[in-house]
């Protein structure tokens, strides 16, 4: 990667848009506010589509492939001429995504019911059918039977009308790639180890995951105990037949990773250890301290990739509890990992995440998705020792913490540095966008409007400044 510099800003947290950031104008704005502050790269979490069921995370999508028809821009689709007006929403301080979903899906189906026989629709479909087809049956029969619905035949215009809402939804995103492209900015997106417990990828696939007959988790991932939380993270994903996949050739991780890197520029393989080994635990289990280590597929699956996928467009998420076989399967496959400022400050000199021991092939964050921002880890979180620690670092002031991490993240010789939004404008612990091993006001946080361009100059003389 390119040495430069960036921020980390899911497309849910954009302001405007209808009860949830999307991908219109708003968009377009804050990529305009990057290219003015001379950043190189936009990271955001994964676009997939969410379920309630799953406090909208994320990372427990209802489909690997699909995007989220809550990302939809209503304003873009007046401007394409699919509807005649853009409904009224109110302003929206938090992520609403069952308003958001209750909204675009009616104008959705407006829009289906009079374009349906588009020709680049069509095409659409063709080009597209092999995950789309799976995931349009899976959300009819779900919406006709509720969660794990059962396999069957799905009305063909249902199927049709999810079909429809992504042919609206990709048409968006590549658009507002190619604009972001277009300022020099690269979007870096994010790729779950696992796909939602209940989604069409285990619906469409069962036996490529330790289920039952019924379709549900016999196993199910997580993390041992760690610094988040004291039992471990218990995620509730299903976890994978590696065996079976393996037999396959990897084919559908092939096609998972070939449609991340056409969606993104880069791609971060969220919970890389998972590709040493992974944290099962079996199902029912309260919490995840009994589970155990099993092998994963290591080389291999990057090796049936590497003819059809370009491995240099990858980056290693690895964090937590890393072995040496996790970083010697990095190494071996060339990518950078990461570095995270908030896990530097334990008093040993030859801690990875001290900028000081930073490599090249790296990238480093001030905090990631799932730490408390810049500002709340240190008043509310770090020790006393924690903060005389980086204050005496960074030579820093402590009402200026989120600035002292920033600096050190650029001045670092990690090629790429990230920086959340909210330390860019050094907000509190109320705007912490997730708390691993915790339900209820995750994933909500959004921005009131566009970053203020002092902030985003303070930002540019940063990055001017260390070379980025």
């Amino acid at each position: 990667m390119l040495r430069g510099a960036g921020v980390l800003l899911h497309i849910t947290s954009l302001p405007g848009g209808c009860h949830v950031g999307d991908l219109g104008p708003e968009a377009y704005a804050f990529a305009e506010a990057l290219a003015y502050a001379e950043q190189t790269y936009w990271q955001t979490l994964p676009i997939n589509h969410t379920l309630p069921e799953y406090e909208n995370s994320p990372y427990s999508a209802a489909s690997s492939f699909a995007g989220d028809p809550r990302l939809v821009s209503l304003d873009l689709m007046k401007r394409d001429g699919l509807i005649d007006q853009v409904p009224q929403c109110p302003p929206t301080p938090r992520a609403d995504y069952q308003a958001a979903w209750e909204v675009k899906t009616k104008a959705l189906e407006k829009a289906y019911k009079r374009h349906r026989r588009l020709k680049d629709f069509t095409a659409f479909m063709e080009e597209e059918w092999e995950w789309l087809g799976e995931y349009a049956t899976y959300m009819a029969l779900r919406e006709r039977h509720g969660p794990h619905p059962p396999r069957g035949n799905a009305p063909r215009d249902r199927v049709e009308f999810y079909a429809f809402a992504q042919f609206v939804f990709w048409t968006q995103w590549r658009r507002l790639k190619e604009y972001v492209n277009s300022l020099g900015i690269f979007l870096i997106g994010d790729l779950p180890y696992y796909p939602g417990p209940d989604s069409a990828d285990v619906w469409a696939h069962p036996r490529l995951f330790k289920v039952g007959q019924d379709g549900r988790p016999l196993y199910v991932g997580g993390v041992p105990p760690d610094y988040f939380s004291p039992t471990g993270q218990l995620w509730g994903n299903p976890v994978y037949n590696w065996e079976e996949m393996e037999r396959e050739g990897y084919r559908w991780w092939i096609r998972r990773l070939k449609h991340a890197l056409r969606t993104f520029d880069y791609v971060r393989l969220d919970h890389f250890r998972g590709y040493a080994a992974y944290w099962e635990v079996p199902a029912g289990e309260p919490t995840a301290a009994g589970g155990r280590w099993v092998p994963g597929p290591g080389k291999r699956l990057f090796d049936a990739a590497a003819a059809e996928v370009d491995l240099g467009r990858l980056v290693a998420e690895d964090l937590g509890y890393i072995t040496p076989d996790v970083e010697e399967l990095r190494d071996s496959l060339g990518l950078p990992g990461m570095r995270v400022l908030q896990f530097a400050w334990d008093g040993n000199p030859a801690n990875l995440h001290k900028p000081h021991n930073h490599v090249k092939n790296s990238l480093v964050y001030t905090g990631t998705h799932d730490n408390n921002t810049a500002v709340g880890w240190f008043t509310e979180e770090a020790t006393p020792a924690v903060r005389r620690e980086v204050l005496k670092y960074g030579n820093c002031r402590p009402r200026e913490i989120n600035w002292c991490l920033i600096r050190l993240a650029h001045m670092s010789v990690a090629d790429v540095a990230i920086v959340p939004m909210q330390d860019v404008l050094g907000l509190g612990s109320e705007a912490r966008m997730n708390k691993p091993g915790t339900v209820g006001g995750n994933w909500r946080w959004r921005l009131a409007e566009q970053p203020p361009r002092a902030l985003l100059r303070k930002l540019r003389e940063v990055t001017r400044l260390y070379g980025r």
